[in-house]
């Protein structure tokens, strides 16, 4: 069965522009790396709570629009070999490329699949 990796954070808005040309570049080291897919979505329906949502998760700010992306594995295995490689690739490494948001308040995890319809 596959594996994802998930990806929430929040993007100023006005680098739209540059979270898609990285989200290119990133998607090309993980399929080289063993990823079957990857996909960048920009928030358009993020609704605000007073319990929980997206927007508290990772601290959006008003200038600010969340992102939800995910990486598809054909298994924990691969991920986990992809990754290593991943965080060996030169253009990964610190200052090798700009990053479009703040990291500090992405939310990331590995998840396995137990339904895909």
């Amino acid at each position: 069965m596959s594996y994802i990796d998930g990806i929430v954070a929040a993007v100023p808005s006005a680098n739209r522009e540059a979270f898609s040309r990285h989200s290119t570049e990133i998607a090309a080291i993980f399929k080289e790396c063993g990823a079957t897919s990857v996909v960048d979505c920009w928030g358009d329906d993020v609704p605000e709570s007073k319990l929980t949502s997206f927007t508290m998760a990772v601290k959006r700010e008003a200038n600010e629009t969340v992102i939800f992306s995910w990486v598809s594995w054909p298994s924990r295995a691969a991920r986990e070999v992809g990754w290593k490689k991943v965080m060996a690739d030169p253009r990964m490494q610190p200052g090798a490329m700009a990053m479009p948001f703040d990291r500090r308040r992405m939310i990331h995890g590995g998840f396995e699949v137990v339904s895909d319809v």
